[in-house]
């Protein structure tokens, strides 16, 4: 490295003809040109001999979020060994369609999964359900951080996510005997030790540790420095750090030096192949504004009542939207709460952060502005706005477990009167994933939970209960609740509701009769 001398820079004092001398206190550096490095490089010809390593039985650490930076190459390649079998797989997900790790399982070659979100990959369900594959689901930050534990040479973490549900006793199996869930469970869950600090649960998980690691980079020079783009970042940093051999794909190799010191994300001691990206990207859900007119417009009082009056899901997000203030930092889960934005007072700007990798989220996009990199936790394409940061996984779940989050809205299958949610599966009916659920509502004395769901379900089965008969995305978690017919207001140490508006139309006796928990009624009811 070279220090650049500080030198005294004169400058003109305004009306005057005296001048003030100031002494320069900043070293500056810069990076030598021609030096040596070393012969040896880490750029191999094709994906095929970079992964003819991979041995039967290995564990597979694959980045990606959705479709969005998946190492699809890689995948591509491993299918065309199809004498490696008895696959573990690790992944926020498994893709969707023919894209993906899917691909591995429809070749036979995964055997186990470790996962925190299904979607809408009906065929890794199915596979589930009927007992052909292993799934362990995680949440989706305790995912990336026991990764990141292995990565940092930790054996395990404690966390609060999941405790007092189903992954602290072990309750989902892991693998059903073939012929399914009649059939009985093959592999159980496991079941995890929980320890009290300053009064809150804590479980213990253990770290991950990988035999080799697929990874997608936007850049990389010769020697492995990588350089991710946007959300694509998502769980490629800390897989590219946790295996015993990292190959990565990338967009592009370029030569040392050209990458920026300050740009690199995951610096090349980490790396062991390169290879080119040649496979195109996809993008899971293309949802567009209609035009750059309507994608900036904000919403008019009067536009936001006629929406409300006319759809039951707006009449929920107009209310939900109340709770917000400006400048507020808030995480909207899928579905009811992404309409919020329509609804909140145009006096109210907010920060949204999609656990993706995106503070600073934006509409959706004109046509012309898609980009496969840019999508948010429901894979789809989104924007960015003025301010906006892009991070890895584990630096999203930092914030939202750290409870840096003003409120999370989400939805919902049940809630109790003492908060109590669960909206991540029906027992051998429905496997969608716990996803970023477990974390977003782990910290919920910093965090406000608020749940916008239907009142009943649709067999008319009332969703505010005594006691949740789902299994538990979070114990004690949610502050209030917002669904097309009241709101209640939750007292989470004590475990009572108090009814503080009821939507228009809707009496007390029919509220009662389709709500199987207790309340009390506040003594100033609203109408919304």
């Amino acid at each position: 490295m070279l220090a650049l001398r500080p030198r005294a820079i004169a400058i003109p004092r305004a009306r005057t003809s005296s001048r003030i001398v100031l002494a320069a206190r900043i070293r500056y550096y810069s990076v030598v040109a021609n030096a040596p490095i070393p012969n040896k490089t880490k750029v191999w010809n094709s994906a095929d001999e970079a992964v003819k390593d991979v041995k039967s039985g290995d564990i597979i650490l694959s980045g990606g979020f959705g479709l969005c930076g998946i190492p699809e190459t890689l995948i591509s390649a491993m299918t065309r060994r199809p004498e490696v079998k008895n696959l573990t797989a690790v992944s926020n997900n498994a893709g969707a369609g023919d894209h993906g790790l899917v691909k591995l399982i429809k070749s036979g070659q995964l055997d186990k999964v470790m996962i925190s979100y299904l979607g809408g990959n009906k065929y890794l369900e199915s596979a589930y359900l009927n007992g052909d594959v292993g799934i362990e689901l995680v949440p989706q930050g305790t995912l990336v951080a026991r990764l990141h534990a292995h990565a940092s040479g930790e054996p395990a973490l404690y966390t609060p996510t999941g405790a007092n549900t189903t992954v602290e006793t072990g309750g989902i199996p892991i693998r059903y005997n073939p012929g399914g869930m009649k059939a009985g469970v093959m592999i159980p869950g496991n079941k995890k030790e929980a320890r009290v600090f300053n009064g809150r649960r804590f479980i213990l998980e253990p770290a991950i540790a990988g035999d080799v690691a697929f990874v997608h980079a936007w850049k990389a020079d010769e020697v492995g420095n990588l350089v991710f783009r946007y959300t694509a970042n998502n769980y490629n940093g800390v897989m590219a750090r946790n295996a015993k051999l990292t190959i990565v794909e990338a967009e592009e190799i370029v030569p040392v030096g050209s990458l920026s010191p300050n740009a690199i994300h995951v610096p090349g001691v980490y790396v062991d192949r390169i290879v080119k990206a040649t496979e195109p990207k996809s993008i899971e859900v293309t949802k567009l504004a209609p035009s750059k007119d309507e994608q900036a417009h904000v919403a008019t009082p009067g536009e936001s009542t006629d929406k409300a009056t006319k759809d039951w899901r707006h009449r929920i997000a107009k209310r939900a939207a109340r709770e917000i203030g400006d400048g507020f930092y808030v995480n909207l889960g899928v579905g009811i709460p992404t309409l919020i934005p329509e609804h909140l007072d145009p006096s109210v700007k907010v920060w949204l952060e999609s656990e993706n990798g995106i503070l600073g989220m934006g509409p959706y996009p004109t046509p012309d502005q898609v980009d496969a990199d840019i999508i948010n936790a429901g894979k789809e394409t989104t924007t960015l706005l003025p301010g906006a940061s892009c991070f890895d996984s584990a630096e999203s779940f930092n914030m939202i477990r750290g409870g840096h989050m003003d409120v999370t809205c989400l939805g919902a299958m049940q809630v109790s009167q003492a908060g109590d949610i669960a909206n991540f599966m029906i027992p051998g009916k429905l496997v969608k994933g716990i996803g970023g659920a477990m974390d977003l509502v782990s910290n919920p004395d910093k965090t406000k939970v608020i749940v916008t769901m239907q009142h009943v379900s649709k067999d008319g089965a009332p969703k505010v209960v005594k006691e949740c008969s789902l299994p538990l995305t979070g114990a004690r978690a949610v502050s209030l609740i917002v669904t097309d017919m009241a709101v209640f207001q939750v007292d989470r140490a004590a475990g009572t509701l108090l009814l503080t508006d009821i939507a228009e139309g809707v009496s007390l006796d029919e509220l009662r009769a389709k709500t199987a928990a207790d309340f009390e009624v506040s003594s100033h009811v609203a109408t919304f």
